[in-house]
């Protein structure tokens, strides 16, 4: 049984990226409810040497389209990183989902033999598609999305597995 590259990617991506737009808009509300200006948790880390809420999720949304990009034969494309708010932060989810929606099913499930070469750092790293999708691209998404997830949880919102999870989307 082949693996279909498409459906490990592309539906997992935005169903990720759907409920990290859940995670931040509990997170705008919790801002809200408990007037706590936004920016106190947009800036918000786990520890002094990790990076902030705002840079998880644009990091999170960046590896996915890039992801795809690769995927599909496509030049990954840069988006600067100017979000400063839960609104642009999430409108950026958004665009980011709708770039993957607009890729090919067909290029993307041709793509697990292929050569992806590409940056981390300052080394060089050569996967296959497969183990590009495997090993790179899905457990940096689910880092950067669990990441966001324990920032505003440690800072007081009320989220729980199911918000992670999106399991909500499962219920009859």
């Amino acid at each position: 049984m082949s693996i279909s590259m498409y459906n490990n990617s592309i539906p997992v991506f935005v169903r990720y990226l759907n409920n990290l737009s859940g995670i931040l808009a509990a997170g705008a509300t919790y801002s809200t409810e408990q007037d706590i200006d936004e920016s106190v948790l947009i800036n918000a880390r786990l520890f002094p040497n990790m990076l902030p809420l705002s840079r998880q999720v644009q990091i999170a949304c960046d590896m996915v389209r890039r992801a795809g990009a690769r995927l599909s034969g496509d030049e990954p494309t840069s988006t600067e990183d100017t979000e400063t708010t839960f609104a642009e932060l999430s409108a950026r989810i958004e665009a980011t989902k709708a770039y993957l929606l607009t890729l090919s099913e067909e290029k993307i499930n041709a793509s697990s033999d292929i050569k992806i070469v590409m940056p981390a750092g300052p080394i060089e790293l050569t996967f296959t598609g497969i183990e590009y999708l495997n090993l790179w691209a899905l457990p940096n998404m689910f880092f950067h999305v669990t990441t966001t997830y324990n920032i505003l949880r440690h800072n007081g919102v009320a989220l729980g597995k199911i918000d992670y999870l999106g399991v909500a989307d499962f219920r009859s």
